[in-house]
């Protein structure tokens, strides 16, 4: 009665209550926003992935065109690479032997030998699946060796974790004559089904002294930091059964022509 008697209670009090609400409300959002987090966190995530599978595509089809030119007509072949995001649950860098496990497996199009990276570069490579979850053989791992290549000039070797530091890994087998700079960018080199070309994998950073005279090798800072690993992602090659019948028809020409040689 008071308040709606008399005009000036009734504009405190509705001011008051207003104030009251917008608190409760931004609370809220907050609290909303909070929980909202992990599924604005995975569409970023996906978005993300899309993005760099286009950008892979769209540079193989620029290396195609490079090689057609000037008869150069478009490329109408499907996307060969995609992806399966998923998130990571355990992961080792203090051992000899590190291992990675993500929650996606067989029932999500997860299978081995698949390429893993984050946003920020390589991961690993797939290497046991259950039908829910999968181990990675992390890139932090001497059993692992990843064909890499010297983004500027493609002079490529194979990368292998030397056991000591989770930031950074041993780029071997490189030409002797082979020239590069400090923070020069190493990206895969694509001579395998696992990973596309081109893909960040770290930056020179200093040069140690190789097994082989005929070879040097060279430090690597690591672009991905494994110790703060969270959703990662799986790369999924849509030709790999047709290379591998490609691969087995080779090996099996060869044993055929051993044998009429044998003869």
């Amino acid at each position: 009665m008071l308040f709606n008697s008399n005009p000036y209670q009734q504009s405190v009090y509705l001011t008051s209550a207003n104030s009251v609400c917008a608190t409760v409300y931004d609370y809220t959002s907050k609290v909303t926003s909070y929980f909202n987090l992990s599924d604005i966190n995975k569409e970023l995530q996906d978005r993300n992935a899309v993005l760099e599978m286009e950008l892979v595509k769209l540079n193989n089809e620029i290396n195609e065109y490079k090689m057609l030119l000037p008869d150069a007509k478009i490329n109408q072949n499907p996307q060969q690479f995609d992806f399966v995001v998923a998130h990571v649950i355990s992961n080792s860098i203090s051992e000899s032997n590190n291992y990675i496990t993500i929650n996606r497996g067989l029932a999500d199009g997860v299978n081995t030998d698949m390429g893993v990276v984050d946003r920020n570069g390589v991961v690993g490579i797939v290497n046991v699946t259950g039908k829910h979850s999968a181990r990675i053989i992390s890139l932090l791992n001497p059993n692992m060796k990843l064909s890499c290549k010297l983004k500027n000039s493609g002079y490529f070797g194979s990368m292998v974790w030397d056991c000591k530091s989770p930031q950074y890994s041993i780029l071997e087998e490189l030409p002797k004559h082979m020239r590069c700079h400090l923070g020069d960018t190493i990206v895969t080199s694509g001579y395998s089904s696992v990973f596309p070309e081109g893909l960040i994998v770290g930056t020179v950073s200093g040069q140690v002294r190789g097994t082989n005279d005929s070879f040097v090798s060279l430090k690597i800072k690591l672009s991905t930091n494994f110790c703060q690993l969270g959703s990662v992602r799986v790369i999924t090659n849509n030709l790999s059964e047709e290379l591998k019948m490609l691969e087995t028809k080779d090996t099996d020409n060869e044993q055929k022509n051993e044998g009429f040689s044998n003869q």
